[in-house]
């Protein structure tokens, strides 16, 4: 079986959805829609890149293809020119039309819309009626939720789902959102945008000891116009500093605007704040999680934050603004607490409750265990992702023969 992927190449979540599958023999290709250095944890995979820059691809059965200068004069340049023309929709369609055309794949995935759906959406229109094989589509947090609500998206939403045969939503809050878009394919289920996650090794990273015992507490950094409002937080965080002292903020994925408050924030009396490196490892999140008391994530717009799944497994108590998605996972008061991403005042209660009442947080971490044993594990989700893909080559190979005969 040979599958295209369309997707953001350095994007941790296409990485771990595509190991997912990495080891069954199958003919796996990349096509990233950015210019950029490809996600280290890829395997048994040819990446597609517009430029192929001096990245180490040739372990784990990586393979990359694409423009490569091998002198160290003019480099810089070579990678200017490609930072300037690559990222053009209208060339990066037409690229991926000829690579489809030449690889002529069994299954095209596309993974996420703005970026990676509307260079499909392109390459599709240019192919002008070329075969163009069975089209899964993987929604991720905002494609449908945000992105939806905005007139000058709304038109390209609906082209690229009318045309897409198979549909997996992040959460089951974007199904019928799908079909209001005009998606009328069949639909996969419902998996996170990374897949299955490996328990076991994740939980390595679990400090031992109750929860209520940390001293850590958690916050994703975004200020975006997506929707993310790490300010709302630190505003919060006003208002609980006299339960601070001891503890340690720790801020990743943190804006410049967010590094200007946490000047302010930092002068609160006893609490240290540390600032994790804007993009930090899988690995340092993990670490990060094991050893929070309290993981908290604001945003207006998302599907299933990951980062949310991650505090889970490792037993930080999650207090996640109430996107419809986060209330699939979260029953407000019992396994985390939902607030609202634009008040201050109700972030700062959820705080509060959380720094103060041991019994909760080590009580939710308890049913984060058993609940993500039951709806995240790799060894459970994996064997689902693999049938999917057999059942959409094999009803493709079915529609082939049934045109070969009518022709």
């Amino acid at each position: 079986m040979r599958i295209l992927f369309v997707a953001i190449g350095e994007s941790v979540h296409t990485a771990r959805w595509l190991s997912q599958i990495a080891d069954e023999g199958w003919d796996l290709h990349l096509f990233p829609v950015e210019v950029g250095i490809p996600h280290k944890d890829y395997r048994n995979v040819t990446i597609h890149s517009y430029y192929r820059d001096h990245w180490n691809g040739n372990k784990a059965g990586v393979h990359q293809k694409g423009f490569y200068w091998p002198l160290p004069r003019g480099v810089a340049r070579i990678r200017q020119i490609a930072q300037l023309i690559a990222p053009r929709r209208a060339s990066q369609a037409a690229r991926l039309a000829r690579k489809i055309k030449s690889l002529k794949p069994d299954i095209i995935h596309v993974l996420e819309m703005q970026s990676a759906g509307y260079v499909a959406l392109e390459a599709r229109q240019q192919m002008k009626g070329d075969p163009f094989p069975p089209c899964i589509f993987s929604c991720w947090g905002n494609d449908l939720f945000l992105f939806g609500e905005q007139p000058e998206h709304q038109g390209r939403i609906r082209d690229f789902l009318s045309d897409c045969d198979y549909f997996i939503a992040d959460c089951e809050r974007d199904l019928p959102l799908a079909e209001k878009f005009g998606f009328n394919g069949e639909t996969l289920g419902v998996f996170t945008t990374a897949g299955g996650y490996d328990l076991e090794g994740m939980r390595r990273f679990r400090q031992p000891g109750p929860t209520s015992a940390r001293k850590v507490i958690a916050l994703k950094g975004h200020q975006t116009i997506r929707g993310a409002n790490a300010l709302a937080a630190l505003q919060a965080f006003e208002s609980c500093r006299d339960l601070l002292s001891g503890f340690e903020l720790r801020v990743f994925s943190a804006s410049n605007e967010i590094r200007e408050a946490l000047r302010k924030i930092s002068q609160i009396e006893g609490l240290r704040v540390t600032e994790v490196r804007q993009k930090c490892t899988h690995e340092e999140m993990l670490d990060l999680m094991g050893t929070a008391r309290i993981a908290i994530g604001v945003s207006s717009s998302d599907g299933t934050p990951n980062a949310m799944l991650e505090a889970m497994v490792l037993g930080a108590f999650p207090i996640q603004s109430d996107t419809i998605s986060t209330a699939e996972w979260i029953e407000d008061g019992m396994n985390g607490l939902l607030v609202s991403p634009t008040d201050p005042s109700s972030i700062a209660a959820a705080i509060r409750r959380a720094l103060t009442d041991d019994m909760l947080v080590d009580r939710a971490a308890e049913m984060n265990s058993d609940l993500v044993d039951e709806r995240l594990d790799l060894s459970l989700i994996r064997p689902k992702v693999i049938e999917l893909y057999r059942k959409v080559a094999a009803q493709g190979k079915r529609a082939k023969a049934s045109r070969a005969t009518q022709s």
